[in-house]
């Protein structure tokens, strides 16, 4: 039985929010996800299906949790060791959280940040995982038809997460790769310009750092830059900080918190941090969502409105035994941080030898990739025409740019910390062929005359690269069921 459609009569029945389209389901983020969904690949079962690289997930460090785990029963209310605790943890549900487990977060968040800043945990608030928490945020500073200012590229779901329940707005500051999508106040006065002249109240500016999709961390002046201006237009600042334990490489991470405490003319009531467990740790499914505000209203309206999404007890309960364990933590964020530096060298060295570069980054989980020397012309049509070809015939799920809302088109984001190291093998050996072929068809071409040269351009991406040939529009068409991992049932990667 299918769900998704919505007939005249329901039109009529429900609500403006249940039938309309603002979780962005209709987009090429979550389209890459249904053509996974419908023939995901299995290295025995379904060799040729499509790889997951659209998952945005950390997976090079579950064996260490899993052995902390084993040597630690005591920590699950479900084991012998620890049913004594299993009534009072079954039964609590004060929307403060348990005391150790606002302390470990707090604990936990000062190691990622190397130390360098201390987190107090009376401000720790929790959501149901980074979705939640964000959604809570904008619950607190903004009215219906109130907007941030968001520089893009930025995470494809913020415009669900963010904008479809709250019904805030969202307006783009605009970053190039003349120098490599860094924000400016230049670009920052122009969004806030055309704002004010469109009569839209600016609430806030809301960042992720480091940044999905470029995989690169703000540096200090562009974060004083920032705080400067949200202090001069009294506005918010909202720092998605859920990436920051995946730094792999120099620079370090800097923290919006330690800006706040750095910064003598700070107004520490506007600064706001999200956190989450699901990219650090890769515990997605955990739903830790973490506000932290030094905004007193907030922290305590927050809490309040986290009732409706918060993470259980058991979950709690787990977590602050593992995070107090303070060796164990110091050791998964080393190595943590020395396997995704080995997966990410790997991968980009790859791709180099085929002559396809990356946008220079030290953290996150993926890569953003240049494709624009494949486009047939620098359109946004013309890299839908790529992805499609990606997607169907290549049988890899990456994310275009165009649902990054990034300006140029050509980009892409793969990730590659969601798989073993024989799945990363198959795609590598995809994306070669894929490479060399349209390579060889260039070379055809040379010696073509002209009007046969435009000809074969125009076909350049349509060779069938798997031997089997697919509709345009069959990467479009949603799936009967979904998977248990898809974006679509499951938030925020």
């Amino acid at each position: 039985m299918e769900f998704h459609q919505i007939d005249e009569r329901n039109q009529a029945l429900l609500s403006k929010i249940a039938v309309d389209d603002g979780h962005g389901e209709n987009s090429p983020y979550f389209d890459g996800w249904k053509a996974y969904d419908n023939d995901p690949f299995h290295p025995e079962d379904n060799p040729l299906g499509v790889i997951q690289m659209g998952l945005a997930e950390n997976q090079l460090s579950f064996d260490m949790i899993v052995d902390w785990i084993r040597k630690h029963p005591e920590a699950s209310i479900c084991t012998p060791k620890g049913l004594e605790r299993f009534k009072s943890i079954a039964n609590f549900q004060d929307y403060h959280g348990l005391p150790e487990f606002r302390n470990g977060i707090a604990s936990f968040m000062g190691k990622v940040r190397g130390g360098r800043v201390q987190f107090d945990p009376s401000r720790i608030v929790m959501g149901g995982g980074a979705t939640g928490a964000s959604e809570t945020v904008i619950f607190c500073l903004a009215d219906p038809g109130d907007a941030f200012l968001v520089p893009s590229p930025y995470y494809a779901a913020f415009d669900r997460d963010l904008k479809w329940r709250t019904r805030a707005q969202i307006i783009r500051v605009h970053c190039n790769s003349s120098n490599n999508f860094q924000v400016t106040k230049a670009a920052l006065e122009i969004a806030y310009k055309k704002a004010q002249e469109a009569n839209i109240k600016v609430k806030g500016v809301i960042i992720t750092n480091p940044s999905n999709p470029l995989g690169t961390t703000y540096d200090r002046d562009t974060l004083k830059t920032l705080v400067t201006f949200v202090n001069q237009h009294d506005i918010h600042l909202i720092c998605d900080e859920i990436y920051s334990a995946t730094v792999f490489k120099a620079p370090t991470f800097i923290s919006i918190a330690q800006i706040v405490e750095e910064m003598e003319h700070c107004k520490k009531e506007l600064i706001h941090i999200l956190y989450s467990l699901s990219k650090d740790m890769g515990l997605p499914g955990f739903r830790v969502g973490i506000i932290y505000s030094y905004n007193d209203v907030v922290v305590r309206r927050a809490r309040q409105m986290s009732s409706f999404g918060l993470v259980s007890s058991q979950t709690q309960h787990l977590l602050a035994a593992m995070l107090s364990d303070e060796d164990f933590v110091d050791k998964f964020l080393a190595e943590n941080s020395k396997r995704l530096a080995e997966r990410h060298a790997r991968f980009t060295k790859e791709l180099d030898k085929m002559g396809i570069t990356c946008l220079n980054s030290n953290a996150g989980v993926f890569v953003w990739m240049d494709l624009r020397r494949l486009l047939k012309d620098q359109t946004f049509k013309a890299e839908m025409e790529l992805w499609r070809v990606i997607i169907n015939e290549v049988k890899l799920n990456v994310s275009p740019g165009s649902s990054f809302h990034v300006t140029e088109p050509g980009w892409f984001r793969v990730c590659f910390a969601n798989m073993d190291d024989n799945t990363v093998d198959v795609a590598l050996n995809r994306i070669h062929s894929f490479v060399e072929n349209i390579d060889k068809k260039e070379d055809n071409t040379v010696a073509m005359p002209s009007k046969t040269r435009r000809r074969e351009n125009k076909l350049r991406l349509s060779f069938s690269f798997s031997g089997r040939r697919y509709d345009e529009g069959n990467v479009l068409n949603s799936p009967h069921t979904m998977s248990p991992h898809s974006p679509l049932v499951i938030a925020k990667n």
